[in-house]
């Protein structure tokens, strides 16, 4: 076999050493997955909540207890599920927003330095966890 050619560029996705990649994983990348992972969970989940509610309205009383009884103790309050459920979604719902106002940004032309792009994907990660943490503290005080 030749040898390689060091005159030739290599290509991103490939190996050196032991599984050492060419490319340095940043926030960046995780928020881009994070916004087609939020995008996609809210709308495949929240379409099926929704859907699901709405039959068993339509469906009755007794069909609508079921539903309410999945998320909800018998006192009213979330259950395990409805917490994870709510959490989740309320989550996804804030981290596709400030993500989207990220791209906004950068449609505009603005934070493509590494720095700054590097610090706005920060901003988005934590952001959605303060404003998730935030909303359902402030449910709580109700």
């Amino acid at each position: 076999m030749a040898s390689r050619n060091p005159a030739r560029p290599r290509s991103p996705h490939l190996f050196s050493g032991f599984l050492k990649l060419h490319y340095s994983w940043g926030p960046h990348m995780l928020v881009s997955i994070l916004h087609r992972a939020t995008g996609s969970g809210m709308a495949t989940v929240g379409t099926l909540l929704l859907v699901w509610w709405l039959a068993a309205i339509a469906a009755g009383a007794e069909a609508y207890a079921t539903f309410r009884d999945v998320f909800t103790t018998d006192a009213g309050n979330l259950n395990v599920l409805g917490w994870l459920v709510g959490v989740g979604m309320t989550y996804a719902f804030f981290t596709h927003m400030l993500n989207g106002v990220r791209h906004l940004v950068m449609d505009a032309g603005a934070a493509f330095e590494l720095k700054r792009n590097k610090m706005f994907s920060l901003i988005v990660i934590a952001g959605g966890f303060v404003l998730t943490a935030a909303f359902w503290l402030y449910l709580g005080m109700k």
